[in-house]
């Protein structure tokens, strides 16, 4: 038996070990509604997924039949109306896309990951076509040098910094779940579904209906670890 002397001792990562063992043992696992409720949050509906591969598939094809008859049809020159909206409408959104941005990295909230990935495609647009409605006019050199010199770095920022906040989450899933192995590349790492349920309740216990008072565990979860991994 083990007293609390020895626990304190023990490394975070064997006490993650020792809880995760226990808890198959006792079949400790959320009861009742409490575990339908977890693994609703996590469990994806094959036939959900079925329709959703279909669209993007029926999606594609038409976009792609779509663009050729553009290519084909579109006038080179054209001159257009509602201009100032445009802009002006496309500026206001990627204001309130850097605005959340700089929010959640305030904050420190995981919806980061998704604020710096609409960021970083509202500045490729923007780069695209300011460089491309441009073209073979007095402004093209700045809207080139703008694209060149921030738009398009700052993207690329972006999207590195949501690649590297994807792979440290799931390094400290890992980690919770006794793994230490080398987070391996995104487009290999498989969609979490129902079985990773009872890691997201170790991770975050309020998602599990705990005391209110209940914090998510901070120190049982080797940070360094983690971001050593996804680095």
């Amino acid at each position: 038996m083990f007293d609390e002397e020895e626990l304190r001792t023990m490394s975070p990562h064997e006490r993650i070990r020792l809880l995760h063992t226990l808890a198959e043992l006792d079949g400790a696992a959320p009861q009742g509604r409490q575990a339908a409720g977890i693994a609703s949050v996590f469990r994806p509906s094959e036939r959900r997924r079925q329709i959703v591969l279909m669209v993007i598939i029926v999606g594609c094809i038409g976009l792609a039949i779509w663009t050729g008859v553009l290519a084909v049809t579109l006038p080179r020159y054209y001159r257009s109306g509602g201009w100032r909206g445009a802009w002006v409408g496309f500026d206001i959104a990627l204001l309130m896309a850097l605005a959340a941005t700089g929010w959640a990295a305030w904050r420190r909230r995981q919806v980061l990951i998704i604020c710096l990935i609409v960021l970083a495609t509202l500045l490729l647009c923007d780069a695209w076509f300011d460089v491309v409605l441009d073209l073979r006019t007095p402004g093209f050199e700045l809207s080139l040098l703008s694209a060149a010199a921030l738009e398009v770095p700052i993207a690329a920022l972006a999207i590195i910094g949501a690649r590297r906040l994807l792979r440290l989450t799931i390094g400290m899933v890992d980690v919770a779940q006794g793994r230490q192995a080398r987070v391996p590349p995104l487009w290999r790492v498989p969609l979490y579904s129902a079985s990773a349920a009872e890691t997201f309740r170790d991770l975050f216990p309020h998602l599990a209906g705990d005391a209110p008072h209940a914090d998510p565990p901070r120190g049982d979860v080797p940070r360094a670890d983690a971001e050593r991994e996804a680095s």
